[in-house]
Order: structure tokens, then sequence, then C-alpha cells
């Protein structure tokens, strides 16, 4: 018997049993469809951050207050919070950090709830305001899409003048950036200078990148400043190989600046760019594995009902099974098309779980700010995965059909 004959004999079985196969093939569906849209959505996630943390570089660090080890007891006393790093320490960093071929990023969140105005246009009150220096724009990949990035005159001087976003061209100036340029926007009430437009960043985790302005670092402090405030410092290396060295001495600085004795510890962490993707990464390695560990235990189910209609479909089918030993069909021939049947079962199984979680997975990201993707390896695990179900559930079966005795199957009403 050609396998095309056994191929077509089994398209013929699963046909005449339609129902039972759709209800079979759906549970398998469900099975795979979880498996793959929850790792297709973590993915696209994990694609988008990257994207993010790509900007920034793998030659870069942050500085920032510490948090770890500073809510710890000892001695039945709770320590208290790390100090913010204020406008001071930070500008002092900037000045005293001269390690060669770096640059340093100084920047402070104004108000993540301004409301802009221009004329009879209003925004709601969800604008982001950040003030920057003149570093700012290129360690954090943005380009300006029209206009120009502040001079070193509207720094030192905090002149009001500003940098906006598409979403604020959107909804100020009806999708013009070139008509925003030199227009007197009123940001709480106060009047800056439009002079640049930010081109176009997305969105990243559900909050827009276009949904802000930037002005000038000394006027975010003049405007919006207090003592309590925390404000960003990044380093910028040239080298990534000497990353670690930048980083050593940008330590040894701010301990200095942060009066730091000997004895104590760090108050404040220096993150990189790309270990904190590095560690997101790793903590979704467990997500990955428990939905893997979930999707098996769904598909152990599944194969169980497999195993089930086929048992079934073989005893329905014991006089055919006499039929086509009387006519010359071997036991390998009556095992393979038992297998064939289940494995297309499971592989159609396959097709509608896979197209279902790659939509749903992707659906779920992009309503989270994320990127869509197609995700290979996870489909390629959804077909071997389903043809070992099928191999699994369908080869007792077949064993028990290839095995029937001809002469008792003719007899068998």
């Amino acid at each position: 018997m050609q396998y095309r004959e056994v191929l077509s004999q089994s398209v013929r079985s699963i046909r005449a049993n339609l129902l039972r196969a759709i209800l079979t093939l759906m549970i398998i569906a469900f099975g795979i469809m979880a498996l793959v849209g929850i790792l297709t959505s973590t993915d696209a996630l994990l694609f988008t951050m990257n994207d993010s943390f790509s900007g920034m570089g793998a030659n870069s660090f942050n500085i920032t207050p510490g948090t770890g080890g500073l809510h710890s007891n000892r001695r039945g006393r709770q320590e208290k919070d790390a100090d913010p790093i204020d406008f001071r320490q930070a500008m002092e960093f900037k000045e005293r950090f001269d390690y060669p071929g770096t640059k340093v990023s100084v920047s402070g969140l104004a108000t993540w709830n301004a409301t802009l105005k221009y004329e009879k246009e209003k925004t709601n009150p969800t604008v982001l305001v950040y003030g920057i220096d003149e570093y700012y724009l290129s360690m954090n990949s943005y380009d300006l899409l029209n206009g120009r990035n502040f001079t070193n005159v509207e720094q030192e001087a905090g002149t009001l003048v500003t940098i906006i976003g598409m979403d604020i061209v959107n909804d100020l100036f009806h999708k013009k950036a070139e008509s925003a340029l030199n227009k007197v926007i009123t940001v709480d009430n106060r009047r800056f200078t439009v002079i640049g437009v930010l081109a176009s960043k997305g969105a990243t985790m559900n909050r827009s990148a276009d949904r802000r302005i930037l002005i000038p670092l000394f006027a975010e402090r003049y405007l919006y400043g207090n003592p309590d405030k925390n404000y960003d410092v990044t380093v910028s290396s040239a080298n990534s190989e000497e990353i670690d060295d930048a980083i050593s001495l940008a330590t040894g600085i701010m301990r200095n600046i942060r009066k730091l004795r000997a004895s104590q510890d760090n108050d404040f962490e220096t993150l990189q760019s790309d270990s904190l993707l590095n560690m997101l990464k790793e903590n979704t390695a467990t997500i990955r594995i428990a939905t893997i560990g979930i999707g098996l235990i769904t598909l152990i189910g599944a194969a169980i009902g497999l195993m089930n209609i086929m048992l079934v479909s073989v005893t329905e089918r014991t006089r055919e099974i006499g039929i086509n030993k009387a006519l010359g069909a071997t036991r390998s021939n009556i095992l393979n098309q038992f297998l064939t049947e289940a494995v297309m079962i499971c592989q159609m199984g396959g097709i509608v779980g896979i197209v279902l979680g790659i939509a749903i997975g992707n659906g779920v990201a992009l309503l989270l700010g994320g990127k869509f993707i197609m995700p290979w390896a996870w489909i390629i695990l959804g077909f071997v995965t389903c043809l070992i179900v099928g191999l699994v559930s369908g080869l007792y079966p077949a064993l028990k059909a290839a095995r029937l005795d001809p002469i008792e199957s003719l007899r068998y009403e």
C-alpha cells in the first residue's frame, strides 16, 4: 500500500467522522494557542523594549539613588531611603567627571500632567515636561523633525523655549509640524516659544514617547525645581570596552560628592542600559518555562482525548480493518494509516492554534505598546509539539488496529 493511498484513506476517515475530528482538533488548537500566544506577546514586548534600550546603547549607564538594601532592618531599626541626586550633585558630577571619550547628560522631570494651549486649542493635562541639557537628544536617540536644539546661551540663561513631541503637534497645530515653529504656546500658564519638533518615536509599554515637551534644564530648575527632586544622570562612553573603568571612576566621584565615608556602602546605583534589558530577559525566561508547562498540560489532556477517539475508531472500523488485511494490507500499512490520521488531526489543530496564538499574542502586545512580530521559533515549536502529540496518542490505537486478527475482524458486527 503506497503512502499516497494511506493518506487518502486517512482523509476519508477524518471526513466520515468530521464533527468528532473537529472537537478533538479544537482541544489541541486551544492548547497550542495558549502556548504560542503567551510566548508571542512576551517576545513582542521584549523586542519593543530592546528597541528602546538599544537607542541608549550598551556603552551607557545611569546613576540613580539606591533602593535595594536601604530598606532592610538592622538591630530593629529601619534604614531610610537613599536621598535623591539633587541638582547641585548632578551638575557637580557633570563638571568633575572627565573620563576620556565620555559625555554626561543631566535631565529632570518637571511635571507629568501639564496642560498646553495655543490660541483656541488645548491639550488634556497629560503632557510630560522634561528639563534637558545639550547631550540629552543624542544620548536618548531623539531626532528633530523640524527646528533645532537649544543653544548654550538658552541653556545657561534658562530661556523659555521648547521642543515639542508629535502628539502636541497633532493636538495644537493640526498635525502640521512646520507650522509649530516659532509659535508661542502656554505651558501651565507660562509662555514658551517652540523652536523644534521631535520625530515620532511611537509608544512603549502603553506610554507615548511623543506626548512630551523638552525645555532647557536651567528653566526646569527655575520653574519646577524643589530640594527633594531627583535628577537623572546618564553617562555615555565612545568605547564600550572601557565602560567598566568609566563606572569605577563615576562611583568614586559620586561617593565623594555625596560625602560618603569609607565604611559606608554606596547609597546610589549604576545601571547599564543593556544590563537592565538582560535582567528583564532573565525574568521572562521563567514566564516562558511556566507557559510551556501550562501548554503541555493542556496538550496532555488533548492527547488523552485523541487517543480515546482513535480507540473508538479502531472498534468502529474493525470490519474495515479485516477487509483491508484480507486484500493484502500488512500490519505496517494499518499502523501507518492510524498514525497518519492522528498526526493529521494534531497538525490541523496546531495550524489553527498557531494562527490564533499569533493573532492574540500580537494583539495583547500592541495594546500594551509593543510591536508586531512573527514568532518563527514558537511556530516551529507548535508544529513539533503537535507531531509528538499525534505520534504518542495515536501509537497505542494504531498498534491495537495492526494486531487485529483478520478472520475475527471480518466476523465483527
